[in-house]
């Protein structure tokens, strides 16, 4: 990756035209041809740039260019497209090259196998004489999340959301149908656990006798301590 600190101005032309006046920015090259022009502020979200398969040609300004204050010209083109990114450099602040490596990828945290097993291995949190009885228990439309027992023997279907809502709830729903077919489950209680439930989907939960559950999945990493907050 190349990071250039300049100041210049930038022009876009193609299926729409753009100018940049003359400004400090940063210019961001990265390995898969891309460039970005980035100003300091609106967070992530570059001034204007050059999607991939694209070229980068770095050649000499022409003499009024030059009397401008232009020192080199940038040309990005587009490989599928006419699209055309110009960039005029009037100063370079800053020029440096990093090799970056090859990036393992995003990796998600608090996603629903996290909370299926940090619910699991917490299943208290349910409430007093819990018991899990298995994760992932299959049934003829899909697995539930958790099955569990509760304090009186009774089994209980548990679905789990990072967000809860409607379709979270009816395929809670579904699976509740299905598993009170079965003489060995029935009767089976339902509880709809998510980081945060919809006010719809509490309504129509209680509606159906579902109950909702919030998790703080935080806490149940044992990074927050609810008890000993102020708020």
């Amino acid at each position: 990756m190349r990071l250039v600190i300049a100041r210049c101005s930038v022009d876009y032309a193609g299926r729409l035209s753009a100018h940049l006046p003359l400004a400090t920015r940063l210019l961001v090259v990265k390995a898969d041809g891309s460039v970005l022009v980035h100003s300091d502020s609106l967070s992530y979200k570059p001034l204007n740039w050059m999607s991939p398969p694209c070229s980068l040609a770095i050649i000499e300004p022409d003499s009024d260019q030059r009397d401008a204050g232009v020192t080199e010209i940038w040309k990005v083109a587009q490989a599928k497209t006419a699209d055309l990114l110009v960039i005029s450099i009037h100063q370079v602040l800053h020029d440096s090259r990093h090799e970056l490596g090859v990036d393992p990828g995003l990796r998600k945290d608090g996603v629903e196998a996290h909370l299926q097993k940090l619910l699991a291995d917490n299943i208290d949190l349910l409430g007093e004489g819990y018991r899990l009885v298995r994760r992932e228990y299959m049934t003829a439309i899909g697995p539930v999340d958790i099955l569990a027992t509760d304090a009186g023997g009774g089994s209980v279907a548990i679905e789990i959301k990072r967000r809860g809502d409607i379709d979270g709830l009816e395929q809670l729903t579904r699976y509740l149908e299905l598993m009170n077919r079965d003489p060995r489950l029935a009767p089976v209680a339902g509880i709809f656990a998510a980081q945060e439930i919809k006010p719809q989907a509490r309504m129509l939960a209680r509606d159906r006798g579902i109950r909702c559950l919030l998790l703080d999945y935080d806490a149940m990493r044992g990074l927050d301590d609810s008890h000993s907050r102020l708020f």
